[in-house]
């Protein structure tokens, strides 16, 4: 299978790094605020290596003259934790969610912020101007495009037949709403009742699960949410175990178990998120640092899901996925 990735690589960072980009005797900081726990293969890891390995490649060792402040967190924490990192002072935020990158740009106006992996519309959000001229102290990358969710819907729709109700879980963060208003938008096109239902935490899964049975839905959805990308084995399982096929924008989900994933490599976001921060340590102001947004998909189908389900997925959908999972 050919592989198509972000456009941009991302980075992760969690020991004290050194540069020669850096003046003899600076030690700047970079304060990262980082969702879940970053347990052995959980995606919080992968992203935070990947973070990592993306400063490596700039040319900065660990052990120097940069110091991370790393704060792994829930997202009631967000606020608590960027307010600890504002009072430390440090030379650059990097944001691992919309909720960070908000809460941020709430505390701080003269820090820098990096978004790593933004689930909305930053404008939208008063994160920005505007994507091409931040004009503020915010920049980096953001994960969405206003198509994703027709794109979801479309997979669906060509996956399983005469499907016309479909479960969305939400999660309560910002910006949430927004992209929920965007979701029915692209359901109602197609033809497509939503069924948005607010999951708050892991503790509402089961109750959202029996929300969407009781409301017959044929399929269910996800909006980007670290919340769903910590659990998606979990939310894998409870799926699979309810019978309903499931598309999720988090990288890694059908790798977990579930149905299918489509939309931006994650992992790769973080990446490219050090080459901002390196570019703001070397003097770059953010808001002169246009913010990205994807232009290249993964689709990812698990088969042994699909067979599991019932589901016989369609040749033209299958020689458009990135990895087929046997």
């Amino acid at each position: 299978m050919n592989r198509r990735t972000f456009l941009c690589g991302l980075i992760t960072l969690s020991s004290p790094l050194v540069t020669e980009a850096q003046p003899a005797g600076k030690i700047p900081r970079i304060g990262v605020v980082a969702p879940g726990t970053p347990t052995p293969g959980s995606l919080p890891l992968q992203v935070f290596d990947a973070f990592r390995e993306g400063l490596r490649n700039l040319g900065y060792v660990e052990g120097g003259t940069v110091v991370l402040e790393t704060r792994w967190s829930r997202p009631e924490q967000y606020a608590s934790f960027v307010r600890d990192l504002v009072q430390l002072n440090v030379d650059v935020i990097l944001a691992g969610t919309t909720p960070a990158s908000v809460a941020a740009k709430q505390l701080t106006s003269t820090i820098p912020i990096v978004m790593a992996a933004t689930g909305g519309d930053p404008v939208a959000l008063g994160l920005a101007a505007s994507l091409g001229h931040p004009g503020g102290n915010v920049t980096g990358l953001t994960l969405q495009t206003h198509e994703l969710p027709g794109k979801r819907l479309e997979l669906l729709r060509d996956t399983i037949p005469r499907v016309s109700r479909v479960a969305l879980f939400w999660h309560s963060m910002p910006p949430a709403m927004a992209e929920v208003k965007d979701h029915e938008a692209a359901a109602q096109s197609l033809g497509i009742r939503l069924q948005p239902l607010q999951v708050s935490g892991p503790e509402d899964f089961d109750a959202a699960f029996h929300g969407a049975l009781r409301g017959r839905v044929q399929a269910l959805m996800m909006i980007q949410s670290a919340l769903y990308a910590t659990h998606r084995a979990r939310i894998a399982e409870l799926a699979l175990r309810n019978r309903l096929p499931t598309i999720s924008g988090e990288t890694g989900y059908a790798q977990a178990g579930g149905f299918m994933n489509y939309g931006p490599n994650i992992p790769e976001s973080w990446r490219r998120a050090a080459w901002y921060v390196d570019r703001i340590l070397k003097g770059a102001k953010p808001g002169d640092l246009p913010i990205e947004q994807p232009t290249k998909f993964e689709l990812v189908v698990n088969l042994k899901t699909a067979k599991t389900l019932g589901l016989t997925i369609p040749q033209s959908v299958l020689v458009r996925a990135d990895e087929i999972i046997q």
